[in-house]
């Protein structure tokens, strides 16, 4: 049974969470009443039952506020998000809970636990701990102010960014080495003859890879690089401020300190070391790279940020013979959904149904319910909202919206909702993906399929809901298959003639996969030092110092007076933690290098890594799971040599 989303308004994600919280209220409070000995049934049974109503409550409510097309339900979700937020940040500081599961860990029962069940105890009084329940009463209360706070300025700064508008209105000839195609998807701009360049992803990647107009693609990377700046600015002050108070009160040295606690890396040296080991390689080869795009420039002066993707592309289009263009015409979008199904079915023993009537928040959503092959059983529901509206989350992501665990009459399925912005089709030209978009969406189906085909007990271990910095692994290992000329070959046709895509095309675009690639790796270490920068050490820190300074190591000039942290999502719930893109690579590699050597579409592989991957979700240490899937310790060689600096 679907939930019928056509019917969502105000009132009913406003509703969704003050249900929620009620119930909730309820299963607490009987918790903290129970009088007589203290058991699994009557203490952790019921936060289980707990974290299935919220996450099923966020499915209904506050995620509107990423997808719904009317403003005022957009509206509500978000002040529905922040209030379940708020309420569901401060159970934690609860005295009587805390003290009710404390007498439960001093149970026999409790020291009797195994599997899902002692890591949820040990997950619970970890969280007990870490709201501050060793400190005095003043320090508590103001850990729990602070983190409260921070909810609030989560919500506001990712919606600033859905919210942001901006662009140029550019006539025909501003628009020179922009195809037919591309022009034909832009809405008029304000003045009678010109376009509207967005800065909505599919509007704003394109130009900046093929616009010949220099100065125009500076002055759109100036309002991309700005977006919700004014807004975002102090929000991020006041929460990096806040971060530090919070670990400052927990005696330890950043927040990044704090957060990692929960996280796979053993703390901020263990991401300093893994930078320490591919930064100088990544450097030497990235000084070549520039050396290379500014030998495209023909004499007009240094190579600027503006100026990376546009010569890159040329540079490609050159060297490989690849046009982005012609090879997006290989790429409509439901032929590649049924190739990535085609693949996902044969690798992973799956079978896919679509739904022809989803109810869904929009028109343009599909659904899909997600079967194992051999047992015909159904094992998940999944959405796909992908592309661009106006108030859209304007990323893409994955979110779950019904957690996947047992209950005494069954399984409860997991349904899952990617959420992308991809180019959208018009007249009679359907969707046609660039390779890059291709790749996301690959990616973002690896959250998915982690999601539907994790198996656990419990709701806290429930399909991606596992380390902060393992998340990834299972999405990067997927943008590999996208790589590769006998995958490709096999959903890749032009939307006109239906021809196959030419193996020589097929052959080039894999041969470019590492055209810069040095640059492209320190890009991602110079968000991660971003990130580690604002909530390392010190209490007073120069937000924009810290932009320019990290921005610097990807070896392009910084571009002034701007401040693109302002529309950094990732700093609200990545916090010291985007490093984990590069972390869950050197996994994501280090995995697929079993498909290399036994078979890049090895069911027999594929199903190992079904099952010892993705099907324990969160319920046990990631580094145990890849020893169990990869028949030793897990290593960077895969990765290194796939940098090509090992």
């Amino acid at each position: 049974m679907h939930y019928d989303y056509t019917t969502a308004n105000s009132e009913s994600v406003r509703t969704a969470v003050d249900d929620a919280i009620g119930r909730g209220e309820a299963l607490v409070a009987a918790i903290v009443a129970t009088e007589g000995p203290r058991t699994w049934g009557n203490t952790l049974a019921p936060l289980n039952t707990l974290d299935d109503i919220v996450v099923r409550a966020n499915g209904i409510g506050p995620f509107m506020a990423r997808v719904h097309l009317d403003r005022e339900v957009r509206d509500a979700a978000q002040e529905a998000e922040e209030k379940i937020s708020k309420w569901t940040s401060d159970l934690v500081f609860r005295r009587d809970l805390h003290e009710a599961i404390e007498a439960y860990a001093a149970t026999d029962e409790a020291a009797a636990l195994s599997g899902e069940h002692a890591r949820y105890l040990e997950f619970t009084r970890r969280d007990l701990r870490r709201a501050g329940h060793a400190l005095s009463d003043e320090e508590r209360d103001e850990v729990q102010k602070h983190r409260t706070r921070l909810v609030e300025l989560g919500v506001a700064f990712n919606r600033n960014i859905d919210e942001a508008q901006g662009g140029l209105d550019l006539t025909r000839e501003q628009l020179a080495g922009m195809p037919d195609d591309y022009l034909e998807r832009l809405s008029a701009g304000e003045t009678e003859g010109t376009f509207r360049v967005s800065i909505d992803y599919p509007d704003y990647y394109p130009f900046m890879d093929m616009a010949d107009n220099r100065d125009l693609r500076r002055q759109i990377q100036f309002i991309f690089y700005n977006k919700a700046v004014e807004e975002n600015e102090p929000i991020l002050e006041e929460a990096v401020r806040l971060r530090h108070r919070i670990a400052e009160i927990f005696g330890m040295p950043s927040w990044a300190d704090y957060a990692m606690e929960v996280k796979m890396a053993d703390g901020p040296q263990a991401v300093e070391a893994m930078y320490a080991g591919i930064v100088p390689g990544l450097t030497e080869r990235a000084q070549g790279e520039v050396a290379d795009l500014a030998s495209a420039l023909d004499g007009e002066g240094p190579v600027n940020a503006w100026d990376h993707r546009y010569l890159h592309t040329n540079i490609k289009r050159e060297r490989f013979g690849i046009d982005p263009s012609e090879v997006a015409a290989y790429f409509p979008l439901q032929q590649v959904l049924d190739g990535m199904f085609e693949i996902t079915q044969e690798v992973l023993g799956l079978a896919y149904r679509r739904i022809d009537d989803p109810q869904a928040w929009h028109p343009d959503v599909l659904a899909y319910e997600l079967y194992d092959a051999e047992s015909n059983d159904q094992l998940a529901t999944f959405y796909m909202d992908l592309f661009p509206r106006e108030g859209k989350f304007g990323h893409a992501a994955a979110f779950d919206l019904v957690p996947g665990h047992r209950e005494d009459d069954g399984y409860v399925l997991p349904v899952t909702a990617i959420v992308a912005n991809f180019t959208k089709p018009t007249g009679d030209t359907p969707s046609l993906l660039r390779h890059d978009e291709v790749l996301t969406l690959f990616h973002e189906f690896g959250h998915v399929l982690h999601n539907s085909l994790g198996h656990t007990e419990l709701v806290r271990f429930s399909g991606f809901s596992t380390e902060w910095d393992f998340v990834e692994a299972p999405s990067q290992i997927m943008e590999h298959w996208c790589w590769n000329a006998d995958v490709l070959s096999r959903f890749a046709r032009h939307h006109e003639t239906g021809e196959a895509i030419p193996d020589d095309l097929v052959a080039q675009l894999v041969a470019a996969r590492d055209l810069h690639v040095g640059l492209a790796n320190l890009r991602q270490v110079s968000f991660g030092k971003l990130d580690m920068g604002f909530h390392g050490p010190g209490e007073e820190k120069d937000l924009r110092a810290i932009d320019r300074a990290t921005t610097e190591i990807g070896q392009m000039p910084f571009h002034e007076d701007t401040f693109y942290p302002g529309g950094f999502g990732h700093l609200f719930g990545y916090d010291a933690g985007y490093y984990g893109y590069l972390w869950s690579k050197v996994f994501g590699d280090d995995m697929f290098s079993r498909f290399e050597a036994e078979g890049v579409l090895s069911p027999v592989v594929g199903m190992d890594y079904r099952t010892k991957i993705l099907g324990p979700g969160g319920s046990k240490d990631p580094a145990e799971l890849l020893r169990d899937f990869l028949g030793r310790e897990p290593n960077q060689e895969a990765f290194l040599r796939f940098l090509g600096i090992g």
